[in-house]
């Protein structure tokens, strides 16, 4: 069976599998985001704070994405749990560290004149420095997500979601019937998934960053 065929005739699981992919990337890019602002917020006054913040973030990405799975699965089991934590462990990061970068490098004539006209500390930093901080948010996130779609394959080691089954099956039958089709259908899958959600990325920044700032 020709590659093409192949497609042809798994189109539906495929498509299931590419749903699951992007929505398990999706999601934990979502929770990576959340922790990694709330983190950049708190750190981003203290030189030593984000130091450490960046330093134990960085540290994940020293550990091989196997041995972390395999250090999660005695832990929490097989399936969807060790490959959320890993894949946000995974993302952090790049949005941590543009989180603090942004934040402290709003001007300070901008803050000043936002608590000139009488905007509290909770005000300045979301409607002032989170919002000139955005751009630098998004592109973390954008870098986070096209990593997380390489290592979301390798869930498939633990159990999860997604087009990873297909590359682990395809490799370890290789040799058999269709084996090479089911590896290049998950690994082409892959690709595919990241350069849409790298277009969908681009278009939210220019929906929700103002002119002025990307000037």
């Amino acid at each position: 069976m020709s590659f093409l065929d192949y497609v042809a005739s798994r189109w539906q699981q495929l498509l299931v599998d590419s749903y699951q992919h992007a929505s398990m990337v999706l999601q934990c890019i979502v929770l990576a985001t959340i922790v990694g602002v709330l983190v950049g917020v708190a750190v981003y006054r203290s030189p030593a704070g984000a130091a450490v913040a960046t330093a134990l973030s960085s540290a994940v990405l020293t550990v091989p994405s196997f041995a972390l799975f395999g250090l999660l699965i005695p832990l929490l089991g097989l399936g969807v749990a060790p490959s959320v934590v890993t894949l946000v462990l995974y993302a952090l990061l790049p949005i941590i560290r543009n989180t603090i970068v942004g934040l402290s490098t709003v001007d300070q004539p901008i803050l000043d004149a936002a608590r000139g006209i009488g905007m509290n500390r909770f005000r300045v930093l979301t409607k002032i420095e989170l919002a000139l901080a955005w751009p630098g948010i998004l592109a973390g996130m954008r870098v986070s997500t096209q990593m997380l779609m390489g290592i979301a394959a390798i869930a498939a080691y633990a159990k999860g979601p997604g087009l990873g089954n297909l590359i682990f099956s395809g490799l370890s039958g290789l040799g058999s019937a269709n084996a090479l089709n089911m590896a290049l259908a998950g690994t082409l899958g892959v690709i595919v998934l990241a350069l849409l959600l790298d277009a969908v990325f681009v278009l939210v920044g220019r929906l929700t960053t103002s002119r002025g700032i990307r000037g």
